[in-house]
């Protein structure tokens, strides 16, 4: 129960192509290639340098001061 020999991979092989034809087999390479060349592109657009990028909103947010904290404390105490 070993690798399989050369023989075992030629018949698997000869299977495949006898249920899916040479013609679909080369078709869904063919897409496969296709996909791969759009997400490559699709990287490269994504990298373009020089371009402008959104502006990013901030919000000021202050912090408690002590004396609010402690007025906190002291109502939840009472």
């Amino acid at each position: 129960m070993g690798s399989f020999s050369i023989w075992h991979w030629i018949i698997v092989i000869v299977v495949v192509l006898l249920l899916f034809g040479r013609n679909k087999i080369s078709d869904l390479m063919g897409d496969v290639a296709q996909g791969i060349k759009a997400f490559k592109k699709g990287m490269a657009d994504d990298e373009k340098p020089g371009e402008t990028k959104a502006e990013t909103k901030t919000i000021d947010h202050k912090a408690e001061t002590s004396s609010s904290s402690d007025n906190l404390k002291a109502r939840s105490e009472s």
